[in-house]
This record gives structure tokens, sequence and C-alpha cells, in this order.
């Protein structure tokens, strides 16, 4: 069961990211404050759900939210940041677009710089103990999902509206046959013996 609060503040803030280890696409980050007295049984880590469960709870968690923000980390700033810069960097800008300050934030995952003069607590598979960590890895994972899907149509094959542009061996496979996109991280590893890509605009 997972827990609704951490550090006993009204506004705690659950933080997470999706993409982390993608080799296209955004890192995205999001940013939930949950009302004391939610509770949803299915609502748990986005990666324990299917997607029609996780695309099922995301227009729930935006309408029950106290607040929520989201916000994408775009593969040439992934690059020039690296990628754990870049997910905190998107878990501060997801926080900074919430409509109510929060009072503490607690953050999945064991890596993060303060934000403001606000407390955090960071909490390894903290998606899979605090709904609000929880309902921001829905809402990270189903926003990237979305986007890729979109990206997808102009470069269709990657497969990237069902791999999501993780490594997979479809994926590692169309890179060495296609080459890469404007979407592709050039600062990864794309291929596993680094042959010779070709950019592909």
């Amino acid at each position: 069961m997972l827990k609704i609060n951490f550090s006993g503040f009204k506004n705690e803030a659950g933080t997470d990211e999706a993409g982390r280890g993608c080799l296209s696409g955004p890192v995205v980050a999001a940013a939930v404050i949950l009302p004391e007295d939610f509770t949803h049984e299915y609502l748990n880590d986005s990666k324990q759900l299917s997607e029609k469960r996780r695309n099922e709870l995301r227009p729930i968690i935006e309408k029950e939210a106290l607040a929520y923000g989201v916000s994408f980390i775009h593969h040439q700033e992934v690059d020039k940041l690296n990628v754990l810069q870049a997910s905190i960097q998107g878990m501060h800008r997801a926080i900074a677009t919430l409509d109510i300050p929060p009072e503490f934030i607690i953050v999945d995952g064991n890596k993060f710089h303060p934000f403001k003069e606000i407390p955090h607590q960071t909490i390894v598979k903290g998606d899979a103990k605090y709904l609000s960590i929880a309902a921001a890895s829905v809402l990270a994972k189903t926003y990237r999902d979305e986007f890729m899907e979109k990206i997808d149509t102009e470069f269709p094959g990657y497969n990237w509206k069902k791999n999501k542009g993780y490594p997979t061996k479809e994926h590692r496979e169309a890179i060495q046959k296609l080459g890469i996109t404007k979407y592709h991280r050039k600062s990864f590893k794309l291929l596993p013996d680094q042959l010779t890509i070709d950019f592909k605009e």
C-alpha cells in the first residue's frame, strides 16, 4: 500500500522523470501535490502499470491533484547537460510550474539538487512507496509516450510508437540501417559496437 505523505507537510510535492535510459527523445519530468485524502486502487510506479492503466490514471491525477506540473528536457539539452543533470533540471522546472508552492519535496531516486529553500528527501524506489511520486511517474511517462508516438509519424522506421526510444534490439537495428535522426541523443552510445552511423534529418 503506497503512502500519501512522507514529511507531515500538507503541500508535499512528489517528483519523478521518464526517459533517462532512452536513445532518442526528451527526458520528461513531473511534479504532483495530492490532497491528503487522495487514494486510488491502481496508482503505482508507472513501470508496474499497463499503458492502458496509465492513460486511465492521467486525467484522474490531473483532476484530483491540488497542483501538477510537467516539463520537457529535449535531446539537445540532455546531450549538453548529461542525463542525470537533465533529469534534475526537469524536476526543478516541473516543480517551478506548480500553482501551489510546495512545503516539502520528495524525489524518486537518490540524486537531487536543492530547489530554492524548500526541504527535500530523495527516496529510492519512491514511485512504488509514495502516491505523489507514483502520480508524477504516471504523468511523466504518459506525456513522454505521447510525444514519442507523435514523432514516430515523422520517422516511422524506428517504431518509436512501440519502443518509445528505449534501446531495444529493434531500435538499435534501425539506427544501424537508417542512421540517426534529429531526435537521437548524440552523447549516448547508440550502437554497442559503435559502427559508423549516418545522421538523418
